[in-house]
């Protein structure tokens, strides 16, 4: 599997540095840094979504969330965009009050604006700038602008989310999957340059009708962030029995670019892709990231999760995660939860990886270690090209997305800085 991209060209990473900036460590150092929790990944009646966007963001504000991102399908909320009252019920898809008489409830008869339409009563959609004011504060609560990149190759779904965007992005056309991935990651990196301020990229649900492998994704340096988990329960969390699930992805993608390509790791995120906010079964509040920042502001955030200070989670708080370099230790603090056992697993991939082993035993993305309780040490091994942590909670998920599922928290790779500064490593 990763012989394959054994001569990929070197410059095809090189461009990583100019989205990407510089990845410095989990263990941000003697600032004084906050742990924020936010989603990247949202859609309202701007796009595919069935509420208004200002009631969103204050579902999540009232959630405790410090940080959102409404990603609306190629269009951000600005201009002028109305839409009928006929058609707002529609997608509601629920009974009970109407998402309108909701709206009005929260916001007031006056927040509301409306026309007479040709087809019938129209209200018009408020764009972020009307309603920034109405949510967000200083130190406790921000709205970042966002974007779905939602492009394809023939009938392949590729779909990027840009985070802190200045200016619309329109999907870049491309002769395959990876070199759609490629081209409109280099034109929201030029759009970065040319604004100076920093855009985080992360792929979208590799696995939504198995629209982008794991070697394609690993071939595609220049995305330094995806989606490990997603709260959409179509997109195939799991995998298949023939097909990787997204955990699994994430390790096959790793071990491709350090291993075969010298080129840094991908990072992981979680979401909510969500859609409905009046039932269905797209609902907010299934995964988020929690970023350790100095401050609250959309600039920061980007930096430091390009840095690698956050962690995913679905259900599980992490205190502190710190890895020291020089004495390849990872360091977990899990907050405890009343009734709550957690099971954390080291995971990585060894030196000796047989990417053609049969029976699947390859050794890519072996577990390494095991330990239970919540303050967490582990000695990555020597031999490791990388190595991260997932904890599982013995408390089932509050809003599953999937059969089965426990609140987890993933950790991001470390282990690897050493062997990119020395050039990389190729498995025989």
């Amino acid at each position: 599997m990763a012989s394959r991209f054994r001569d990929s060209p070197a410059a095809i990473f090189v461009f990583v540095f100019l989205i990407c900036g510089n990845f410095s460590g989990v263990d941000a150092g003697p600032q004084e840094l906050s742990w924020y929790r936010g989603n990247t990944h949202t859609h309202s009646l701007w796009s595919d979504g069935n509420d208004f966007p200002e009631m969103i963001a204050a579902w999540y504000k009232d959630k405790g969330y410090h940080f959102m991102a409404l990603s609306d399908h190629n269009i951000l909320a600005r201009g002028e965009k109305w839409m009928s009252e006929a058609a707002i019920r529609k997608r509601q898809r629920a009974l009970g009050r109407s998402a309108i008489d909701k709206y009005v409830a929260r916001f007031g008869e006056e927040w509301v604006v409306r026309r007479e339409g040709s087809g019938g009563p129209e209200i018009r959609l408020r764009t972020l700038e009307e309603y920034r004011g109405k949510l967000e504060e200083p130190g406790a609560f921000l709205l970042v602008e966002a974007e779905e990149v939602s492009a394809q190759f023939e009938k392949v779904p590729i779909h990027l989310n840009a985070v802190n965007i200045q200016e619309l992005h329109m999907p870049l056309p491309g002769d395959s999957v990876e070199d759609v991935i490629r081209k409109n990651l280099q034109a929201l990196a030029e759009q970065e340059g040319a604004t100076g301020k920093p855009i985080l990229v992360h792929l979208n649900h590799p696995n939504f009708k198995w629209a982008v492998s794991a070697e394609v994704l690993a071939r595609v340096v220049e995305e330094r962030f995806f989606e490990v988990y997603n709260g959409h329960p179509v997109i195939n969390h799991m995998g298949s029995a023939t097909k990787p699930s997204d955990e699994q992805i994430w390790d096959i993608a790793n071990t491709i670019r350090l291993g075969e390509l010298g080129a840094a790791p991908l990072f992981g995120v979680a979401t909510d892709d969500s859609h409905t906010y009046h039932g269905g079964d797209v609902r907010p509040g299934r995964g988020w990231v929690m970023v350790q920042a100095e401050r609250l502001e959309a600039d920061e955030l980007v930096r430091a999760m390009r840095n690698g200070q956050f962690y995913a989670s679905t259900g599980v708080f992490l205190d502190s995660v710190a890895y020291d370099e020089k004495a390849r230790e990872l360091k977990i603090a899990i907050r405890p939860e009343e009734g709550a056992n957690f099971i954390t697993e080291l995971t990585g991939t060894l030196r000796g990886y047989d990417a053609t082993a049969a029976g699947g035993d390859t050794g890519i993305g072996a577990v390494l270690a095991t330990a239970e309780g919540t303050e967490i040490s582990f000695q990555v091994p020597e031999d490791a090209l990388y190595a991260r942590a997932t904890i599982t909670s013995s408390r089932p998920h509050e809003d599953p997305s999937f059969r089965g599922q426990f609140q987890q928290a993933w950790t991001q790779p470390v282990a690897w800085r050493s062997l990119i500064a020395s050039g990389g490593i190729r498995a025989e």
